[in-house]
């Protein structure tokens, strides 16, 4: 599956969970570990876990294998990392901490609710 494909699987996934505030960063240029980064937000732990599960659910229905997911235990951070795209999904209070589109050097970045 192409990355555009894929992209489009992940985004599907997100807005049917109703994720908030979804900014897809390309950082193909400053990293060779993955070549987009897609955040999104919860409003629970709960909604986060139930997010991630949905994206890596998805993601596999649509024959793609995921390298591994992280934080379902906790629910303020799930990581779903598919290789070309990695998947986050934070609570509002870990998104602000962590600033992973500022890290990143996206100081503009459009959200999709």
């Amino acid at each position: 599956m192409e990355l555009d494909q894929m992209i489009n699987v992940i985004h599907d996934a997100l807005e049917d969970m109703k994720a908030k505030d979804i900014v897809e960063l390309d950082v193909s240029e400053k990293s060779t570990v993955t070549d987009r980064m897609i955040i999104a937000s919860g409003t629970s732990k709960r909604h986060v876990q139930s997010i991630g599960q949905h994206v890596l659910e998805q993601v596999k229905a649509s024959g793609i294998l995921p390298m591994g997911i992280e934080g379902q235990d906790t629910g303020e951070w799930v990581l779903v990392d598919l290789g070309d795209a990695i998947v986050h999904v934070m609570m509002p209070d870990a998104r602000s901490f962590y600033d992973l589109e500022k890290l990143w050097g996206f100081d503009e970045v459009d959200t999709k609710n």
